[in-house]
């Protein structure tokens, strides 16, 4: 059966809260120009490189808002197929490539190529949720496929089909594109990066992020911990029991049964 809402994806639910909350937060504020990249002035004559950390923070349009968050709530299967903590590991460890990569591949390579014509880079974490997406592609797999065709009956003659071949997928990548496709270039520049990086992390490219994990009182997840700890010691207890050998967490010793018990225990095959 299928979880509904954010059942599970707690940290899927925060991504949309802050999503949406700095957007009206920035527009309150009238903080917008403080998270976009324009090359020139901002990097290369304000020397304003803070903004190298802030950029991918808020989305600055309604447009953007929309589409990334439902994108993050579309995502959550991936916080449920990880768990919370590896998610929002995935999330913290990555986000010094996402962030940085994309301005200064710009900086560096697309500004001087484009002769100085691409120079914008919109704020938003575009680069992130590209990232993630790249998991949900490699992660997740179809359940069907269907072919768009003009026709009815659209063969050749040695028995193909023509037409376009998706799967139950396909549509899910609608709002993303939308996402890239928002500002261009800088926009795809963002989405383009996030999905390379997405998948350096699966072939294990990215030092520092694949095993490195957020601590467990972040999230939580101590009490969590405790209950798991308290459950299987109750298990070993009575698989202790159930095969003759009894524990004692407080005296960190074990108590066998008699002979009794042990006579009747070769019967059911314990050691």
């Amino acid at each position: 059966m299928l979880a509904s809402g954010f059942t599970n994806a707690p940290v899927s639910q925060a991504l949309v809260v802050a999503a949406v909350a700095g957007a009206i937060a920035a527009s309150l504020t009238d903080t917008k120009y403080f998270l976009w990249i324009e090359v020139r002035p901002h990097l290369l004559d304000y020397l304003q490189y803070w903004r190298l950390l802030t950029w991918p923070l808020v989305f600055t349009n309604s447009t953007e808002v929309l589409f990334g968050t439902m994108t993050f709530y579309q995502l959550r299967v991936i916080e449920r197929l990880w768990g919370s903590r590896k998610f929002a590991s995935f999330i913290v460890s990555t986000y010094i490539y996402t962030a940085l990569i994309p301005p200064v591949l710009l900086t560096v390579i697309i500004r001087p190529l484009s002769f100085g014509r691409v120079n914008y880079l919109p704020a938003g974490p575009t680069a992130m949720i590209f990232a993630l997406l790249a998991q949900y592609h490699a992660s997740i797999p179809y359940s069907y496929k269907y072919r768009l065709s003009s026709s009815v009956a659209s063969t050749t003659s040695d028995g193909q089909a023509h037409g376009l071949l998706l799967t139950s997928k396909a549509t899910s990548y609608l709002l993303p594109l939308q996402l890239a496709l928002s500002q261009l270039p800088g926009s795809a520049i963002a989405a383009s990066v996030g999905w390379i990086l997405g998948f350096a992390y699966r072939r294990e490219l990215l030092p520092g992020t694949v095993k490195w994990r957020l601590p467990y009182w972040i999230l939580g997840g101590v009490e969590q911990k405790q209950r798991y700890d308290s459950l299987r010691r109750r298990m070993e207890g009575e698989a202790g029991r159930a095969s003759g050998v009894e524990t004692n967490a407080g005296q960190g010793g074990a108590r066998r049964r008699g002979g009794v018990g042990g006579f009747f225990d070769q019967f059911r095959g314990s050691d």
